[in-house]
């Protein structure tokens, strides 16, 4: 038998973030906006997602305030989600868990590495850089290709450019405006 989606008989706040947050799409679309993705396109080429699903996860997000729906393009109309204040706060355990499936469940070593952009520094199982002592908010760190990335065959303009480094929460991909 499938888990209820919600524990309306728990006082939990722990029970209450996974309403929202414990679904796997859910996770994987916060991820994704972490590493820039904005656009429901490449929300789905990338996540191999089903639209219905898709458009009710940003939905809900969107209505518990961890995305921002924004207009990029007016003619047609086109909208970006990107996490606000209250979604990058999710960074930390986001980060935590992804150390934990890195070093218990890839075989092949981290797929990604995170450094401090600052001063290039690694980060720690943590979050923390360890050169200066603190842990780096989302918009210092820079996701590296890490050595499991290589049994990546992926060719979805996503996957292609998350092979590069680059900083979390920047646009993944331009737009591209109609001409």
């Amino acid at each position: 038998m499938a888990l209820g989606r919600y524990y309306e008989g728990q006082d939990c706040s722990l029970a209450r973030a996974l309403e929202l947050l414990g679904e796997r799409w859910t996770m994987l679309l916060v991820r994704d906006a972490f590493y820039g993705v904005r656009r429901y396109a490449d929300f789905l080429a990338h996540l191999d997602i089903p639209r219905a699903v898709l458009a009710d996860r940003l939905r809900t997000l969107t209505e518990a305030g961890v995305l921002a729906r924004r207009r990029y393009s007016d003619s047609p109309p086109r909208d970006e989600y990107v996490l606000t204040d209250r979604g990058r706060e999710l960074w930390a355990p986001f980060y935590l868990l992804s150390q934990w499936g890195e070093r218990h469940l890839s075989a092949a070593g981290p797929r990604r590495l995170f450094a401090h952009a600052d001063c290039g520094t690694l980060l720690d199982p943590t979050g923390a850089c360890p050169r200066c002592g603190r842990l780096a908010p989302p918009e210092e760190i820079e996701m590296r290709p890490g050595p499991g990335q290589q049994d990546d065959h992926r060719t979805d303009p996503v996957s292609q450019a998350l092979r590069r480094p680059r900083r979390l929460l920047q646009p993944l991909l331009p737009h591209h405006e109609p001409g």
